[in-house]
């Protein structure tokens, strides 16, 4: 996949501006505070119809306007496409191809995977944190998946609402109930699946990258236990029968204890848990890693090459490990977007970033 060019009007601090971009490196320097990092959250924004900076579409909009658009023109295996979002105070709107169409007709479109300083909460944040992470990038390429994380929300809802009110006896909640094992159970299976092989491959990029003496693995921490080599039904059954022996605890409590909405994903260097015992370079090397474990994982299930945002690589690395990086990245054929403070030793389009414009300086170096 490939960005040809964005439009955005009213975003953040930015100067309204249409901006063409080379198909390998693009790169945004100037000082901090100039709005390099407000121009990848729009390529991220109208890619993937969210922000990767603030759930509040309110803080999108520029200081005294009433609406925000974005448009990307793109071109992926087959042909030249667009999508657009817009913003007003009522509502938000996704284009694709110049028709309106749902989110969930939106989503997955344009694959786009952004490293941002933010990241180190994956490590060091709480499960809730992840499991939105993983959910996420699983969905970009698997619209089954996206659905049942859709049915299973309501479902866990309904159910919550039934034991908060103790109504357990009515029927509607043995029905709603059967549902909630049988989604929940392929949420499960794929989250594991998932976790297996992209496990294999973020071993493989932090010790071609970083460390080659150390095992970096990723593990799914599910309250039915290990769950790695379990088949649908197996798992489903493993559900059903937690719930059954959780009842009482949970009438207790107002809400459901068992499901995919209680899980973690944990990771590993070298058998221990990265987020008690890694050091702060560590956890860095391993959010890049996994961001380019999700890189060959799209690849892999979708046949093309996802955008790669990375923000603020300057300051988040060291010359070893950010030396490392552009290396590597110099030998994929992908479209990368990069913020910095400097110039970096790549062949890039270079676009500098003053008060929120692009003052005229870019240029292909």
């Amino acid at each position: 996949m490939e960005i040809l060019e964005i439009n955005y009007i009213n975003f953040r601090n930015l100067s309204d501006r249409n901006i063409q971009f080379s198909p390998r490196f693009n790169l945004f320097y100037g000082k901090n505070g100039q709005g390099k990092t407000s121009i990848l959250e729009a390529i991220y924004f109208v890619a993937t119809g969210k922000s990767f900076r603030t759930a509040k579409n309110s803080e999108l909009i520029k200081y005294n306007k009433e609406k925000m658009g974005c448009f990307i023109s793109y071109r992926d295996n087959i042909s030249e496409k667009t999508l657009t979002v817009k913003i007003d105070s009522r509502k938000k709107e996704y284009s694709y191809n110049g028709k309106k169409v749902s989110f969930d007709d939106f989503y997955g479109r344009l694959n786009v995977v952004s490293f941002i300083p933010e990241d180190i909460n994956l490590i060091v944040g709480s499960p809730a944190v992840r499991r939105s992470f993983f959910d996420g990038e699983i969905s970009q390429s698997n619209s089954e998946y996206f659905k049942n994380l859709k049915d299973y929300t309501k479902l866990l809802k309904l159910r919550n609402k039934f034991l908060k009110e103790r109504d357990y006896k009515n029927p509607l909640f043995s029905i709603y109930q059967e549902e909630f094992i049988k989604i929940g159970a392929k949420i499960l299976k794929t989250r594991v699946d998932y976790v297996k092989n992209i496990s294999i491959i973020l071993n493989l990029n932090y010790r071609k990258l970083f460390d080659d003496k150390k095992e970096l693995s990723l593990k799914y921490n599910s309250s039915l236990g290990e769950l790695k080599n379990k088949s649908l039904e197996e798992i489903e059954e493993l559900l059903k029968e937690k719930i059954k022996g959780s009842i009482n605890q949970e009438l207790r409590y107002g809400f459901s204890l068992v499901g995919p909405q209680r899980d973690d994903f944990l990771f590993l260097l070298n058998e221990k848990e990265a987020k008690s015992y890694s050091s702060q370079g560590e956890k860095k090397s391993i959010i890049f890693s996994l961001k380019l474990s999700e890189i060959d994982m799209i690849l892999k299930e979708k046949r093309e090459n996802p955008i790669f945002l990375i923000d603020d690589i300057s300051s988040y690395f060291d010359s070893i490990r950010k030396e490392n990086i552009v290396k590597y990245l110099k030998k994929r054929e992908i479209q990368v977007f990069i913020s910095s403070t400097g110039e970096l030793d790549i062949n890039s389009k270079n676009f500098y970033i003053n008060k929120g414009d692009i003052d005229g300086r870019d240029k292909q170096c």
